[in-house]
């Protein structure tokens, strides 16, 4: 389908169980303005997370570092696509002290893809960890990391930093990757959880996601969940692809919150130590309600 085809046609009308307010807390603005006053990203804004208004207005966010410029053209996803600017040394400090601010108890770093970098943004996110870290002890640490294109030395620097959480998404089924992740392939993204667990065993927990109703079917979503299970893959979460604009890939279906609900059971009798499965869940959706013990 071409650019000229998803413009002309319209976003389908959103079934009932997907329509949300519009925030009325106060809480929402205070965390608008912090997150304002520090200069920093959010996947919430800048991937348009249906969830950003309840996030909010409960005091959280999903930090996105390294910049707000994608160097990946993702055909699902709403973060610009352009070349990045300069790292900010800085950053990773600004996110410490929003966390320490905002007394966050579960912490979710993610970062744009950076294929321009070397490393791909891998020493930025292990300084930003430990920045977090240093200034607020016990806070249970999340990254959302890129595929690092499956580099050991660029996986290995995050690690170093000791995250409790290593999530990558494999976003959708084998079959309709090429489509919709752009550069990313399917065997790469299960290398690197694969990987994290052999570097790290039990001593840190994986987490994948997958969006639905871009046309998959049922018997390939199992055949990925039957995947993440072979790399050991701790934590699994499901949730409805939404278009975020016409330029970008469009719903093929509205998954009924029933069949989300078949899916964590059946999910769960695979494995999986904790699984999300709803129309609005998302990669960093309620992730501190997935209870751990603390690392030191």
């Amino acid at each position: 389908m071409n650019t000229v085809e998803l413009i002309s046609k319209p976003r389908p009308r959103l079934p009932e169980w997907l329509r949300l307010p519009l925030p009325t807390a106060q809480s929402f603005g205070r965390t608008r303005a912090l997150l304002d006053e520090l200069k920093l990203h959010t996947v919430c804004q800048s991937a348009q997370c249906p969830n950003h208004w309840e996030c909010w207005s409960q005091g959280t966010a999903t930090f996105m570092i390294a910049g707000d410029r994608c160097t990946r053209a993702c055909g699902f996803c709403a973060v610009k696509t352009a070349k990045p600017l300069a790292l900010e040394p800085d950053e990773p400090a600004r996110v410490a002290e929003a966390t320490r601010r905002m007394k966050l108890k579960h912490v979710v770093i993610t970062a744009v893809a950076r294929d321009d970098l070397a490393d791909g943004g891998a020493e930025h996110f292990r300084q930003t960890i430990e920045k977090v870290r240093e200034l607020n002890p016990g806070v249970a640490i999340e990254v959302l990391a890129p595929d690092f294109l499956d580099s050991d030395e660029s996986i290995d620097l995050v690690l170093a930093a000791r995250p409790h959480i290593y999530n990558h998404n494999l976003e959708t089924v084998r079959r309709l990757t090429p489509g919709v992740r752009h550069r990313a392939t399917y065997d790469r993204s299960l290398s690197v959880l694969g990987k994290v667990k052999k570097k790290r065993g039990g001593s840190i927990y994986t987490k994948s996601g997958l969006m639905l109703g871009l046309g998959e079917t049922e018997e390939e979503l199992f055949e990925a969940l039957q995947d993440l299970c072979r790399v050991r893959c701790d934590i699994l979460t499901l949730g409805q692809y939404l278009q975020p604009t016409l330029r970008h890939l469009p719903v093929v279906e509205f998954i009924a919150p029933s069949t989300f609900a078949r899916y964590k059971a059946a999910a769960e009798e695979m494995g999986f130590a904790h699984v999300a499965s709803g129309p609005l869940v998302r990669s960093s959706y309620h992730a501190g309600e997935f209870t751990m013990p603390a690392q030191s």
